[in-house]
């Protein structure tokens, strides 16, 4: 019989995107918030265009934070420190309208309740070693690998704007080879050819050997499509080139696609919201059920209430991976995981200023020690469990 072919396409925007520059700076007012004040509530949003950024939405805390100073900062690091790249840290001009928070959503997260309703997805599947889908992992390490040879000038002429697309080919479910592959980077006009409509054939190939080839090895043969720069140059790039806001961009910072994201996006807000801390948590469920050889395919869907700190409904889907039944997942999840607010701060360790790292490259599939809901540590306990059911 035939394998059953399909193709499935993420994609990932670096860290001078506008709506990531949005959400770098969101996080980086939260972690100095965190790190002056644990117990701080924090809702920060932030909007860019050219020469302009507006920091808004309500902070209650004890913690005193220079935002202009900060977002400064945040701009400079990503890269944007000349005029040349239409935006800059020494010239935008600054607005703070941080107002606040409500003390109606107050006096319900006071008590342990959940900031807001929503539902929350967490997720995780066997194609890579982290236990992630294959496509956003590969969009996200394309545009780390253009920061890469961009901050370490392997490729000189490289501006902080770039997104990256990558079509996998699947057989029978299983990730084989990597049919397409869009890199976008925003660069200075020594490399346009004598048109100036167009980078140099030299440049494009450069592109691809140094940031493409090195992240996807294997993955690619003699038919892999590439399509770099599109649409022959990329000199207008960043906030000059586009408006950014906090939080547009959540199936990039959740799964690409092969999930379906939650109901509320992360950046700029603190671990008692549980748009943020329930996603961490649902992740961590679905990751040790995976890591516990359990499912092969695991989706964890948690609802809440605002003010109450039990969920409302918890589901399990393994998508026919799994002999067990959502009953006995409910029992397990329920027997070895606290969702309220207080307890999925207290397991993940969530009251820190670890939240500028995840704004940028995604939330999930990362090993850098800050993103804790990454752990695997209850897969053991959890397999033992599960062979008494």
């Amino acid at each position: 019989m035939a394998s059953r072919k399909h193709f499935f396409t993420s994609e990932s925007v670096g860290e001078g995107h506008p709506d990531k520059l949005c959400d770098q700076i969101s996080d980086g007012v939260l972690d100095e918030v965190l790190r002056q004040d644990p117990y701080g509530r924090v809702a920060c949003e932030t909007y860019v265009t050219m020469g302009l950024l507006i920091v808004g939405g309500e902070i209650t805390t004890t913690a005193y934070v220079d935002i202009p100073k900060l977002a400064r900062k945040i701009i400079e690091g990503i890269g944007y420190v000349h005029p040349r790249y239409g935006f800059d840290y020494h010239t935008c001009a600054i607005i703070n309208t941080i107002n606040s928070q409500s003390p109606d959503i107050a006096q319900g997260v006071d008590k342990g309740g959940a900031g807001d309703q929503g539902f929350m997805v967490g997720f995780a599947c066997r194609e890579t070693p982290e236990l992630m889908p294959l496509p956003i992992m590969l969009a996200h390490k394309l545009v780390a690998r253009t920061a890469e040879v961009r901050r370490t000038g392997i490729l000189k002429y490289l501006g902080p704007d770039c997104k990256s697309q990558v079509s996998v080919e699947y057989h029978d479910g299983l990730p084989k080879r990597v049919d397409s592959v869009v890199v976008a980077c925003q660069h200075t006009d020594e490399i346009l050819d004598d048109t100036g409509e167009m980078i140099t054939k030299k440049a494009r190939q450069e592109m691809i050997e140094e940031i493409a080839r090195p992240v996807l090895k294997g993955l690619v043969d003699k038919d892999t499509k590439y399509y770099v720069n599109q649409t022959g140059k990329f000199l207008i790039g960043g906030p000059q080139s586009d408006t950014g806001m906090t939080g547009r961009k959540i199936v990039v910072d959740t799964y690409g696609g092969v999930a379906a994201p939650g109901g509320g996006a992360f950046s700029g807000k603190d671990p008692t919201k549980v748009d943020r801390s329930a996603a961490y948590m649902g992740r961590y469920v679905a990751k040790n059920i995976v890591a516990a050889g359990l499912a092969d395919k695991c989706l964890v869907h948690i609802a809440y209430v605002i003010g109450k700190a039990e969920p409302l409904a918890v589901m399990v889907d393994t998508f026919g991976t799994s002999k067990l039944s959502e009953a006995s997942f409910a029992k397990l999840i329920s027997e070895n995981f606290d969702l309220t607010p207080k307890g999925m701060i207290k397991e993940l360790d969530l009251l820190r200023p670890i939240y500028l790292k995840t704004a940028c490259y995604g939330h999930f599939g990362r090993t850098e020690p800050e993103f804790s809901w990454e752990s695997t540590n209850k897969a053991a306990t959890l397999k033992k469990a599960a062979a008494k059911l």
